[in-house]
C-alpha cells in the first residue's frame, strides 16, 4: 500500500480534529435525513461522514466543499432538515476549510 504524499492526519491535529467534528455532524445529519424520509439528501450525504473521517489531508478540502455544496442558494438541505441538524455541520465545515487554508499558507 502506497502512502499519500504529504503529512498524515495525526501529524496535523487541528485538521484532524476539525474533520472529525464535521464527520460527527455529517453522521447526525445523514441519520436525520433518513429518519425524515429525505432520500435525496440521504443519498447525497451517504459517503460524506466516512470521507471526512478517513480522507487524507490532500482530499479533505474537496470533501468539505462537496458537503458544503448542500447549502446552495437555490437548492439547500436547509429546506428539508431542521437547523439543529444543518447548522452544526455548516459551522464545522467552514472551520475545517479555514484550518486547511491556514495549513496551505504556512506549508
Amino acid at each position: 500500500m502506497q502512502r499519500e504524499p504529504g503529512p498524515a492526519r495525526h501529524e496535523r491535529p487541528a485538521i484532524d480534529e476539525a474533520a472529525l467534528a464535521a464527520a460527527r455532524d455529517a453522521e447526525k445529519l445523514l441519520e436525520g435525513a433518513r429518519e425524515r424520509g429525505a432520500d435525496r439528501w440521504a443519498a447525497f450525504l451517504a459517503d460524506i461522514p466516512d470521507r471526512l473521517r478517513d480522507a487524507p489531508i490532500g482530499d479533505l478540502r474537496r470533501v468539505a466543499l462537496r458537503a458544503r455544496s448542500a447549502y446552495g442558494p437555490k437548492d439547500s438541505i436547509r429546506e428539508a432538515l431542521p437547523a439543529e441538524l444543518t447548522e452544526p455541520l455548516l459551522a464545522h465545515l467552514d472551520r475545517l476549510l479555514r484550518v486547511l487554508a491556514r495549513e496551505a499558507l504556512s506549508g
